[in-house]
């Protein structure tokens, strides 16, 4: 990075594209998105002639905007050039419309009729995440016809897997590998050689099905149908586990109420993403505040009360962490349905009643050694068992309800949880203590 920012400081194009040349474009998409806004732009101007497509693909899309408008219409025009029609929806889904056109514009129009196809399709659905070029055969073909048609075929795609055998109507009926292909004699047939795991992907399917689909069967790629059930792209699994990591993220940044926040996002920007669950913790606090005032005069009498609370809400609060984390990644990834759901509730509960056990007999302990009381060991022991097992009860339930309701539940589950391990927590350790120790 040193050298790249001394490069910019003097403007030493021929020093900047030799620190460059040997690495990735995901590399230099990450190092562009590490500069400020003002080196960003000193970046492009000096980069501007070397500047290919598969670095625009990579940079993230809450700075590619910015990158586009600073490139200057020849060079944006060579790069998009570049991309699968895959990868041109990918970089223009986001933009503003302006910008969208801008590039759709410098497109061939064989190219820009592919694009705009792909766009039709719903956001977040497999005609948006295919690309349209597909290499097909005709199922009747031999090893030799498809390697002949394939040596003379100037136009194949530029990294692609199987050949896709059809029907006369383009109805996909199997796939074959292109190392099947090379290793069988030139008399095979093709639909003799077929792959066994072989699955078609509706065109309007959820990208999230979709990337589920390619780790459940293991697929590298799969036909894309539409509703007449007709061949009209394809999906590989580099477009499938790049889906996969964004869900991965997204339930990540969801479960910390941070949405799709990026530390390229202004000050202003974070702050909105991060205000309204910010809001709703403060909300939830107040109401295991409200919990605690109901016990004020029990806690004047008792002030070890108020320095062993926190341990209390704590605990509650990580062990519904635990259990929430993997109910959502669970529920993401279909390991919890109907026909399970309650064996998972059992082991969950288990789990809480188990270290709860644990727990409640070391805090028992504590209690009795730390202040001299048997009785409030008895009280912290009670609480501990019962705030861990309805953490863990919620953090597995609460999840499930959400889902079942169609609210994402890494998105909400965490205000609720944090409500109930709160308030149940407070209430129990606060109410038994008022019934054993007054």
């Amino acid at each position: 990075m040193a050298v790249v920012l001394s490069a910019l400081a003097s403007g030493n194009r021929v020093n900047l594209t030799e620190v460059l040349e040997p690495l990735h474009p995901a590399d230099i998409a990450d190092l562009i998105e590490q500069l400020s806004t003002t080196d960003r732009a000193r970046f492009i101007r000096l980069y501007d002639k070397e500047f290919y497509g598969e670095i625009l693909a990579e940079i993230d899309e809450h700075i590619r905007e910015e990158v586009i408008s600073e490139l200057s219409p020849d060079v944006l025009a060579e790069a998009v050039r570049d991309l699968e029609s895959d990868d041109v929806v990918d970089l223009v889904e986001d933009l503003e419309e302006e910008q969208k056109e801008t590039i759709l514009g410098v497109l061939d129009e064989g190219d820009r009729v592919a694009v705009k196809s792909l766009l039709s399709y719903p956001e977040q659905s497999a005609g948006r995440l295919m690309q349209r070029e597909v290499v097909m055969a005709p199922e009747h073909w031999s090893v030799g016809m498809a390697i002949d048609f394939l040596r003379n075929n100037a136009n194949l795609p530029e990294q692609f897997y199987h050949i896709v055998l059809v029907d006369p109507r383009l109805h996909p009926v199997g796939n074959v590998s292109l190392g099947k292909l090379m290793s069988s004699k030139r008399s095979v047939l093709l639909k003799e050689i077929i792959e066994d795991a072989f699955q078609v992907i509706p065109a309007d399917q959820d990208e999230a099905d979709v990337a589920y689909a390619f780790n459940q069967y293991h697929l590298i790629s799969a036909p894309v149908v539409d509703r007449e059930n007709r061949v009209v792209g394809v999906i590989t699994i580099d477009d499938a586990m790049v889906v996969l990591d964004e869900e991965l993220e997204e339930d990540i940044m969801l479960l910390a109420g941070v949405g799709d926040s990026s530390v390229s996002d202004t000050i202003i920007e974070t702050v909105k993403g991060r205000l309204p669950w910010l809001t709703v913790n403060l909300v939830t606090a107040i109401l295991a505040s409200i919990v605690i005032a109901q016990f004020e005069a029990t806690i004047a009498q008792f002030v070890a009360l108020a320095i062993l609370m926190p341990i209390i809400a704590s605990m509650g609060g990580n062990a519904a962490t635990q259990s929430l984390t993997v109910a959502v990644r669970a529920i993401a990834t279909k390991d919890i349905s109907s026909t399970n759901i309650g064996r998972v509730i059992r082991r969950e509960v288990g789990v809480g009643i188990l270290t709860g056990l644990i727990f409640a007999v070391s805090m028992g302990l504590i209690g009795i050694f730390w202040f001299g009381t048997a009785m409030l060991g008895v009280v912290i022991a009670i609480s501990m068992l019962i705030n861990l097992i309805v953490a863990n009860l919620a953090g597995t339930t609460i999840p499930v309800i959400l889902e079942k309701l169609g609210i994402d539940p890494a998105l909400a589950s965490g205000a609720f949880v944090t409500t109930v391990t709160d308030v149940v927590g407070f209430f129990a350790f606060l109410s038994i203590a008022g019934i054993l120790l007054l």
